[in-house]
């Protein structure tokens, strides 16, 4: 590394900078995975052709099992949040460059954290994911927290190939599961 950073050091944006192809599809798959229970609770294995996809870097495969996913996720309803859920999938990019996949995570990143962050019991504003994406998660509840370092961890673990595609679906699942139990208590207490 050039600017003597530890991995650790290193922001949110950085990390999505430094990525390679494999690395941001991944991580713009787990934020879409992470938040998939706003938009459909029971469709979890919707998202598997995508992450094998990714799993072998094949870009041909990854275009087709998004337009798939996208098909068997296209349902009316939900609110805003499964509206937001919509729009990461509806963005992710066909094809497999760099460039588009580089755009398409910093929008999953910053519409994950957000969406985590009004989950959050004080909320979060735009400003503080912003600043949490720079690296700064201060005034950042426990949901926007935790989802702040899974992408971080998806990011670091996907650099390690197929191995840490592994661990970086294991988080997804994990921050789904979270992030589902939230809104179902909030669902009881409101209801």
């Amino acid at each position: 590394m050039t600017s003597g950073k530890s991995e650790n050091d290193r922001s949110l944006r950085e990390l999505i900078d430094g990525a390679d192809e494999r690395g941001l599809a991944a991580a713009g798959l787990a934020c879409l995975d992470r938040c998939l229970p706003l938009l459909a609770a029971d469709r979890g294995d919707v998202l598997r052709p995508v992450w094998a996809a990714v799993a072998r870097a094949d870009g041909g495969a990854w275009g087709e099992a998004v337009a798939k996913a996208r098909v068997e996720l296209d349902a009316e309803g939900g609110g805003d949040a499964a509206e937001a859920v919509r729009g990461m999938l509806a963005s992710a990019p066909g094809e497999w460059t760099p460039e588009a996949l580089r755009a398409w995570v910093g929008t999953c990143s910053g519409t994950a954290l957000a969406l985590h962050g009004r989950y959050d019991a004080a909320g979060a504003d735009e400003g503080l994911v912003e600043r949490c994406r720079a690296g700064d998660a201060d005034g950042a509840g426990p949901l926007l927290a935790g989802e702040l370092r899974r992408q971080r961890a998806v990011l670091e673990s996907a650099a390690h190939g197929p191995t840490g595609l592994r661990r970086a679906r294991e988080l997804s699942v994990e921050g789904g599961r979270v992030l589902r139990a939230v809104v179902s208590r909030r669902a009881r207490t409101t209801a």
